[in-house]
């Protein structure tokens, strides 16, 4: 379990580094789906649409248990994941709730990957998602 531990911190890493700091929660939840669209990209070739889908919708339902604000992202049947409710559950939420419900919801959606494909296949399938975005500035502290 150490790996899903260090993966699960480099998720949240990913995720401060790509919303970067004091960013309010319309930032917040952009780059939640963002990660989440990467994601798909990384996952889509090896899963299929299907999977991504089933894994995203079995993340969201998970997640809801917990985190009831969650239960309605699922409502509609999807070809894809439906990232655009998710946007707007999480804007309606505090910066804070919105970065942890992203934080618990990019992690469940990696556990569960995980217990399908194995942890050394999921690090090597996602390490471009969190990568860039920790080796990366965020935009913020770019000015000169």
């Amino acid at each position: 379990m150490s790996t899903l531990s260090e993966e699960s911190r480099q998720i949240v890493a990913s995720l401060a580094c790509r919303v970067g700091p004091n960013a309010d929660v319309a930032r917040i939840a952009e780059a939640i789906v963002s990660i989440l669209q990467a994601m798909d990209a990384a996952l889509t070739p090896i899963i299929g649409r299907q999977g991504v889908v089933a894994m995203y919708r079995r993340s969201v339902h998970l997640c809801a248990c917990a985190h009831p604000q969650l239960a309605g992202v699922n409502d509609s049947a999807q070809a894809a994941p439906d990232l655009i409710a998710l946007k707007s559950v999480l804007v309606e939420q505090s910066a804070v709730d919105a970065l942890h419900l992203g934080e618990v919801l990019l992690t469940t959606f990696y556990e569960l990957l995980t217990t399908l494909i194995g942890p050394a296949l999921t690090v090597r399938l996602l390490r471009g998602v969190w990568e860039p975005s920790l080796s990366d500035t965020p935009s913020q502290e770019n000015s000169p």
